[in-house]
């Protein structure tokens, strides 16, 4: 029987460049600033956010007291994006909850860390999403010496936390190969970012899980759409956490520099 502060959904954010958290000009700012009108009216009792920017060999989760500091982790951008802050409440009771059920789950080793804040591709879609900055925020890292199943069985450890009010966000990027960025190319999407966004989409919305764990061997042009994983594993551990007989749903689709897709996904029961 579901709770009655129970939530059904989980998401996958792409965050794009750090400039969302400016560039009124991103169509991805907007969909994320009328994500609460428009996308998932619910509020959570708490968040449990999966970065593309936090990697650590085991399973870390932070456990911050009171507000969390606002980590700058980018380089050579405008200087007002240095002044941004999303204060939100930490939340050590989910961290530990986090550990609990991932070790309960056979994750041998699960970590703490009390004194991390939150890195940008946790607080730049949240203050969009939530710019109050009232609800706690919760980050969980990724491992990227690991594969994607990996990721999806963290997912599958934490779907409980549902049940609980707790919503679960992976944020990274659906195509993130920063040295084929085309600044100068207009619309165009390039034919290698074009293939892999479109077989992840109908993968993902078919429910073809597997297939997406396994996205390396099957998908059209893996290695150069993620040459490193930890863009994409987030959208693994949101997969997972959405629980049996679910499947995606595209609620959000642009591109910039045509090679970076904001394909962002709701993961949710099956019609």
């Amino acid at each position: 029987m579901e709770k009655k502060n129970g939530l059904k959904d989980t998401f996958y954010i792409s965050h794009g460049s750090p400039t969302l958290s400016i560039d009124d000009s991103l169509p991805a700012r907007h969909f994320l600033q009328s994500f609460q009108q428009n996308v998932f009216p619910q509020k959570p009792k708490a968040i449990l956010i999966i970065s593309g920017h936090w990697e650590t060999s085991d399973p870390t989760v932070n456990a911050a007291v009171g507000p969390s500091d606002t980590i700058h982790d980018f380089y050579g951008f405008p200087e007002p994006m240095y002044r941004l802050k999303y204060p939100a409440p930490g939340a050590p009771e989910l961290a530990n909850r986090v550990k609990h059920l991932l070790t309960e789950s056979g994750f041998k080793r699960v970590n703490v860390d009390k004194k991390r804040g939150l890195d940008h591709g946790a607080w730049v879609p949240l203050m969009l999403m939530y710019p109050d900055a009232d609800i706690p925020v919760c980050q969980l890292s990724v491992q990227t010496h690991r594969d994607a199943t990996h990721h999806f069985n963290m997912g599958r450890a934490l779907a409980a936390l549902k049940d609980d009010g707790v919503l679960i966000i992976g944020s990274g990027a659906a195509t993130h190969n920063l040295r084929m960025i085309n600044r100068d190319g207009g619309d165009a999407v390039a034919p290698w970012a074009y293939e892999f966004d479109n077989w992840i989409k109908e993968a993902v919305e078919e429910g073809r899980y597997e297939d997406v764990n396994e996205y390396e061997a099957k998908a059209p042009y893996a290695r150069v759409a993620h040459p490193r994983p930890d863009h994409f594993y987030p959208l693994h551990v949101a997969m997972g956490a959405a629980g049996e007989n679910t499947k995606g749903e595209l609620v959000h689709h642009s591109w910039s520099y045509g090679t970076l897709s904001y394909a962002s996904y709701r993961f949710g029961e099956k019609n």
